[in-house]
């Protein structure tokens, strides 16, 4: 009896352990994951998007035709696998498939480049801001109010004509313009973060505020700062697109879907093949990084997460 007893306490006491350790085994990142993968929306759109940045990336080079090579013989000729121009042609006989796919990398770094640049200036200002308080922050936020009230893209084109139309610019003046309201974010989350226990434990044990800040409270902002990429990555691709609508972004040979969208939009009548494939793809991508920004949203709530 009393060995069957202590076998049932050892059995016991294996299982809970073993869940112990199951539990302590499941970092964030797989918990976020698992989380996603049941939101088919943003799973699907997660696959379709890597699919697709690894298209651009590997079609251009896999392509016998460069970006910008020109055939006069085959201006404005529409899809066809006997030409072997997919996505057809522009009017100056180049291949549309590859200047598609050329432009969603020139589109997407765009994104990538000007969403870091928005999120260094942001996280350093609203964190600052938000943990030192008192009339230095009374002063960084007014500032932010102030810019608010400027017509952004008023900055970006002054930014352009004043500086010139070089790619890097663009990169440069629309993520540093985008921070404001990752700075505005990050400062009220660090507002409730410097209160914490954990912070006050680090400043009882001497830890300087600048190692608080960067060991503490920026890691803290994971959640936030992951949701705020992948919906502020749209929004900067939107702006590049509208600007090379208006001939203000990226300038001849190069491309980018939104002045696919532009050329295309010019010939839409007698070539609309030159209209229709950037257009999707640059809409496609932005429904696909909404959707994983509305999934993660939902991973990285704690309420969610625990049920």
């Amino acid at each position: 009896m009393a060995g069957s007893t202590h076998a049932c306490n050892t059995s016991e006491t294996m299982n809970a352990t073993a869940e112990t350790s199951d539990i302590r085994g499941r970092s964030l990142s797989i918990d976020v994951w698992e989380t996603l993968k049941k939101n088919r929306a943003a799973f699907v759109a997660t696959l379709l998007l890597a699919v697709r940045a690894l298209l651009v990336v590997v079609a251009p080079i896999l392509n016998p035709y460069a970006f910008d090579a020109t055939d006069f013989d085959l201006i404005s000729v529409g899809p066809s696998l006997s030409t072997g121009h997919l996505f057809g042609t522009d009017a100056l006989g180049r291949d549309l498939f590859v200047r598609t796919m050329y432009g969603g990398r020139i589109s997407l770094m765009v994104g990538l480049v000007a969403t870091a640049v928005s999120l260094i200036i942001g996280i350093a200002w609203g964190a600052t801001a938000g943990f030192i308080g008192g009339r230095t922050d009374n002063i960084m936020m007014r500032i932010v109010d102030v810019l608010y009230a400027m017509p952004f893209m008023f900055f970006v084109i002054l930014l352009m004509v004043f500086f010139g139309r070089s790619i890097v610019l663009i990169f440069v003046a629309i993520g540093a313009i985008n921070w404001l309201d990752m700075a505005r974010i990050v400062r009220g989350q660090t507002l409730s973060l410097k209160e914490k226990e954990f912070v006050e434990a680090a400043r009882a044990g001497g830890v300087s505020d600048v190692k608080i800040v960067l060991r503490h409270i920026v890691p803290n902002l994971l959640g936030v700062v992951v949701i705020y990429v992948t919906l502020t990555i749209p929004q900067v691709i939107l702006v590049e697109s509208f600007l090379s609508f208006l001939g203000l972004g990226v300038q001849e040979p190069m491309t980018s879907w939104g002045a696919l969208v532009n050329e295309g939009a010019q010939e839409m009548e007698t070539a609309p093949w030159m209209l229709i494939f950037p257009a999707a793809f640059l809409a496609t991508t932005l429904f696909c990084l909404n959707f994983i920004g509305d999934g993660l949203r939902d991973a990285l709530d704690p309420r969610d997460r625990s049920n």
